[in-house]
């Protein structure tokens, strides 16, 4: 019994844990360059209720992550933007390890870093960056925060905001749900494409492309503001 209590309670403070740190990483992921949050943008991107992401900021208070008073918006400290980026640091580098170590797709490895990002073993992400040999970005081309929570900014330039007659190579992507992931796949297009934007359709704004030397292709403008692009 004493163990079944014992093992119950670790499990409890997981998904605690995990919780805590899927609130902290939306937060750095809603965060405007001065660090505030509207508590209202919060609760919608988890899916929960106001009061109930009231009571997690209360939580993450406590750990000294972020500063929050009363119908005001949150505002991350330097110790919780750290912290954020070290748990995406987790996450995108077990994506990479997945794709070029186990050969999963791009779509395939969200999932799973998901799970992975909770786990506290920093030597085990130590081998990971070690082994892919210090990847500057993850499968999707976001960049990988170092060990100190520095993220490298990337400047790209998206699809959607090129002219007629550009070109450019696909470098990242602003989005990367599965459902574009497989409209990718399925379109023979991923990080390293070749892309000349031929022309602009005024009506909906979907963008006629030519790629991978021949094949042309008609892209949404959803699609066009996805794909971020270096340019040639």
């Amino acid at each position: 019994m004493l163990v079944l209590l014992f093992s119950k309670k670790r499990l409890f403070t997981k998904v605690a844990t995990s919780v805590k740190e899927n609130y902290l990483k939306a937060l750095y992921t809603l965060s405007d360059e001065s660090g505030k949050v509207n508590i209202t943008d919060l609760s919608k991107h988890l899916h929960v209720t106001k009061p109930t992401a009231n009571h997690m900021i209360k939580s993450l208070e406590e750990l000294g992550w972020v500063k929050h008073e009363r119908y005001k918006p949150v505002v991350l400290t330097a110790l919780g933007r750290k912290a954020a980026a070290l748990i995406i640091r987790k996450h995108r580098l077990t994506e990479m390890f997945l794709h070029e170590v186990m050969g999963f797709g791009w779509e395939e490895v969200h999932e799973v870093a998901e799970q992975m990002e909770h786990i506290d073993s920093p030597l085990l992400f130590e081998r990971m960056d070690e082994m892919l040999d210090y990847p500057k970005v993850d499968p999707h081309g976001s960049p990988i925060p170092d060990r100190e929570g520095h993220v490298q900014e990337l400047s790209y330039i998206a699809l959607s905001e090129m002219k007629a007659g550009d070109h450019g190579t696909v470098s990242a992507l602003r989005y990367s749900s599965q459902h574009l992931l497989h409209y990718l796949n399925q379109s023979s297009i991923e990080l390293g494409t070749k892309i000349e934007l031929l022309r602009v359709e005024p009506f909906d704004g979907s963008r006629m492309i030519r790629y991978n030397g021949d094949q042309e292709k008609m892209v949404s403008e959803k699609v066009a503001s996805s794909l971020l692009l270096s340019m040639d």
